[in-house]
């Protein structure tokens, strides 16, 4: 009979890396925490000294004061609201299907050009939207899409992280092997991606979906929206942020918690997934 050896652990070192990452945690924890501390604060305690972390009378005025000064706008709430549930949803559905389809063909279809295009995608990768920014706008324009949804919608389809990571993870999760026993069984190329291939890759296209539905709904001012009925929550609140007085302080604070929740709860219900995506989405040839 074998006899498994034990491992040598020592609980000494065990200890110092609960306490290590524990301190990191707190470290990532505290924007978060400070940021909802404040937004329950009342005005007086913005001010004092010295500055207090956590609250100590909570309240939820600064919360009512956020949403009536949104009720002055000459643009209803609502229709903040509207506009940044329609770009996120759609830009986020646009691009987890597109990049997910180009990701199959590339990752299990040997075609001409196949690796001259997806060298492409990877050199996309290094530039900074800064940078194509003139380009993009004269695009736009040419198509007549400034000032409407497709300005910001269509080029969130087009993302190359997005089709990089579904490409390296489709050729690590799914054997060649899988696809042509499908083939021989006489599945089509549509029956194969939605049925095989799709669910093997499911935490990479919900880490695709919190990291776009996280870009799109932090999407603030921008140069391609000049309407004021088409832009986001986000403009909205910012504009509360930018006032800069010193009543707007607590409605600023809540703006803040406002526009952190919905990226944070999406991350939080799909955070496995995106470890699981991360760790086998390395470069390969």
């Amino acid at each position: 009979m074998i006899k498994r050896r034990a491992l040598n652990r020592s609980y000494g070192g065990d200890a110092a890396i609960y306490i290590f990452l524990l301190i990191c945690g707190l470290f990532i924890a505290l924007p978060m925490v400070f940021a909802i501390s404040n937004s329950l604060k009342p005005l007086n305690e913005f001010w004092v000294f010295p500055p207090r972390f956590f609250v100590k009378h909570p309240t939820f005025n600064n919360f009512v004061d956020m949403f009536n000064l949104l009720d002055l706008s000459w643009v209803p709430f609502s229709r903040y609201v509207f506009n940044t549930v329609i770009i996120s949803l759609i830009g986020t559905a646009g691009h987890v299907l597109l990049a997910s389809m180009c990701a199959f063909a590339f990752a299990k279809y040997s075609f001409r050009g196949s690796k001259f295009l997806f060298q492409i995608v990877v050199l996309a990768l290094m530039f900074n939207t800064t940078v194509t920014a003139i380009p993009n706008f004269i695009i736009m324009s040419r198509l007549h899409w400034v000032d409407t949804y497709f300005a910001v919608i269509v080029p969130t389809f087009a993302g190359s992280l997005g089709l990089y990571l579904m490409k390296q993870f489709m050729e690590t999760m799914i054997p060649d092997s899988l696809i042509e026993a499908a083939e021989i069984d006489g599945a089509n190329k549509w029956y194969i991606f939605w049925k095989i291939a799709m669910p093997n890759v499911r935490p990479a296209w919900l880490t695709l979906i919190v990291f776009t539905f996280q870009g799109l709904w932090n999407q603030g001012s921008t140069v391609y929206i000049q309407s004021e009925q088409l832009k986001t929550i986000n403009y909205a609140l910012s504009q509360i942020m930018a006032g800069g007085s010193i009543a707007r302080a607590g409605a600023g604070a809540a703006a803040t918690v406002v526009m952190m929740l919905p990226p944070m709860i999406v991350f939080m219900l799909t955070q496995s997934n995106i470890v699981a995506t991360m760790a086998t989405s390395g470069m390969k040839d």
